[in-house]
């Protein structure tokens, strides 16, 4: 989208709680305990790990920044990580920052949640390119508690997808989706040479696995597996706004940001 006619929003109007909202206050503490290692950092090597392992861009978005990471989570659901130097003005110790922004058609739709949670990751994989770093979990074979959970949680409505859903699906997700007679295969490259594949059937349920060649250099099990959470979501948002008609269960309708149930569902806002 050209950068003229980009709408930006904050994690606050996201969370639409009308006060100083939990998130809020996630991101400052995420920019409070990275800034520092962006004070000296070399914006070509920086650039280079933002383009090759990240897939993103560094720009400028217009808000007095020094630069901004724009770096897309899906179609139209745009995170930027807007950087400001301006020195110990305070005597607080604090001599930079970063800002939040969030722009595309379906950003108010994700929670605040999600798009904080995806910042702090992609903060972390940024800190350990530029240390040289790989990730400490490469457990990739094996599941959390919390993944476990969140497979049986999420299945149920993934059997009110239909064959006339799958190039829909493909666009909203940015994925690869087949469809045969009993189940459903989505492929989604995460980051550059970095896939998570979902698989459902009616038998078996939903599951979910994670490979490609940068995988175990650039991402950690525990962080992947975050992700994955971030396009099950996506995908059962989806399958919500298609299907508002019928009765849907009720995880469905809380994958939503506040913003989201109160000014475009209009439904009572639920907490996970």
């Amino acid at each position: 989208m050209p950068q003229e006619n980009r709408k930006f929003t904050t994690i606050g109007q996201i969370d639409a709680t009308g006060v100083r909202g939990p998130h809020e206050k996630e991101l400052e503490d995420i920019s409070n305990a990275k800034f520092s290692i962006f004070i000296n950092v070399d914006l070509k090597a920086l650039e280079a790990i933002i383009n090759n392992d990240l897939g993103g861009i560094i720009e400028n978005i217009g808000f007095n920044e020094d630069w901004t990471i724009t770096i897309e989570m899906f179609p139209e659901v745009n995170i930027h990580m807007a950087y400001s130097y301006f020195g110990d003005e305070f005597g607080d110790g604090i001599e930079a920052g970063f800002r939040f922004y969030f722009s595309g058609r379906y950003v108010t739709w994700v929670p605040g949640e999600d798009s904080a949670t995806f910042i702090d990751i992609v903060m972390d994989f940024i800190k350990r390119k530029l240390k040289g770093e790989e990730p400490f979990e490469k457990n990739y074979n094996s599941k959390t508690d919390l993944m476990q959970k969140v497979l049986l949680q999420r299945g149920k409505p993934f059997k009110f997808l239909q064959e006339k859903d799958q190039e829909k699906l493909e666009s909203f997700l940015g994925a690869k989706v087949w469809k045969t007679v009993n189940s459903w295969r989505i492929k989604k490259e995460i980051f550059p040479e970095i896939f998570t594949e979902i698989m459902w059937d009616e038998e078996n349920g939903l599951d979910i696995k994670f490979h490609g060649e940068k995988l175990a250099k650039n991402l950690g099990s525990y962080h992947a597996e975050f992700i994955g959470i971030f396009v099950l979501n996506h995908i059962l948002r989806y399958i919500t706004v298609h299907n508002l008609e019928k009765e849907l269960p009720d995880i469905c309708y809380i994958m939503f940001s506040r913003y989201y149930t109160k000014n475009i569902g209009k439904w009572d806002h639920r907490t996970r």
